[in-house]
C-alpha cells in the first residue's frame, strides 16, 4: 500500500466553472439550483475493472483495417499520469478522440463540410504503465468552426478521458498544441481563469521525442488532482 497523500482543494480560477457565459453550451447544460450530493455505493466505486485484457489498446491512430496510412502530419504524443506529489498513476486507461487533419470528426452528427479520410477514425485507447507513461501515435488535427459565436473556430485538440479503478473516477480534459492563434478566442480553452492552470492545457514540443523523417514529438503531462492539477471538464 502506497504512503496516504495529504489532501491538495484546488487553487480557485484553476478549473473551469460550470456556467462560463462565452461558451454558450454551459448556458444549457450548467445546474440553475444547489447541488445535491449523492452518496456513491459499491457500484460506483468499486468498478468496473477496466484492463488491457477487456480493452485492447489501440495505440497507433494511423492506420486501421484499410491498411492505409491516414492522410495528414503524423505526430507522437506522449506523457505522464501522476498525482499531486508527482507520483505516477499506473494502470490507468487513457483514451483519446480528436478530428482528422480537415477539422471534422469521423461521427454521423458532424455536418461540417470538410472531408473525412476513410483511413482515420479518431479514437484510440492506451494504459499507464508502472512508471504512469502513456504514448500515442496519431495525425495532428484540424482547426474546425462551430456554432457558438460569430466566426468561431477551435484551435487543433485532442479530447482525452481519463479511468481509474471505477467509473466514478473519470476525468474528462482536451489537450491543446503551443503557438496555435486559435487559443486567444476559445471559450473553451479560456474558461479556465487563472492563466498558469490555463497553460497546463497546452502541449510542448519535444525534438527527442521527435522520430526523424516520421513524426513530430508532443509531451503532455496529465495532473490528476491538487493544486496544479490539470484542468478537467466540469
Amino acid at each position: 500500500m502506497s504512503d496516504p497523500v495529504a489532501y491538495r482543494p484546488y487553487s480557485p480560477g484553476t478549473q473551469p466553472a460550470y456556467d462560463v457565459p462565452a461558451y454558450r453550451g454551459t448556458i444549457r447544460r450548467h445546474p440553475k439550483q444547489a447541488l445535491h450530493k449523492l452518496p456513491q455505493t459499491v457500484t460506483e466505486t468499486s468498478g468496473p475493472r477496466f484492463s488491457p485484457t477487456h480493452f485492447p489498446p489501440s495505440a497507433d491512430l494511423t492506420t486501421n483495417t484499410t491498411g492505409k496510412p491516414a492522410i495528414g502530419e503524423r505526430i507522437i504524443v506522449a506523457g505522464r499520469v501522476l498525482d499531486e506529489d508527482g507520483r505516477p498513476v499506473p494502470n490507468t486507461m487513457v483514451e483519446i478522440w480528436q478530428c482528422n487533419a480537415t477539422g471534422r470528426y469521423d461521427h454521423p452528427a458532424d455536418q461540417h463540410d470538410a472531408p473525412l479520410d476513410p483511413n482515420f477514425h479518431g479514437a484510440g485507447r492506451v494504459f499507464t504503465d508502472e512508471d504512469g507513461n502513456y504514448r500515442f501515435l496519431t495525425i495532428r488535427p484540424g482547426a474546425y468552426p462551430w456554432p457558438n459565436h460569430h466566426n468561431a473556430w477551435r484551435p487543433n485538440h485532442i479530447h482525452y478521458s481519463l479511468f481509474g479503478p471505477a467509473f466514478a473516477t473519470r476525468l474528462v480534459t482536451q489537450m491543446f498544441f503551443p503557438g496555435d492563434p486559435l487559443l486567444a478566442f476559445d471559450p473553451i480553452f479560456n474558461g479556465v481563469p487563472d492563466s498558469h492552470a490555463r497553460n497546463r492545457l497546452v502541449a510542448q514540443f519535444e525534438l527527442e521525442l521527435t522520430q526523424p523523417d516520421y513524426a513530430l514529438g508532443y509531451r503532455w503531462d496529465i495532473v490528476l488532482r491538487g493544486r496544479e492539477a490539470t484542468p478537467m471538464e466540469a
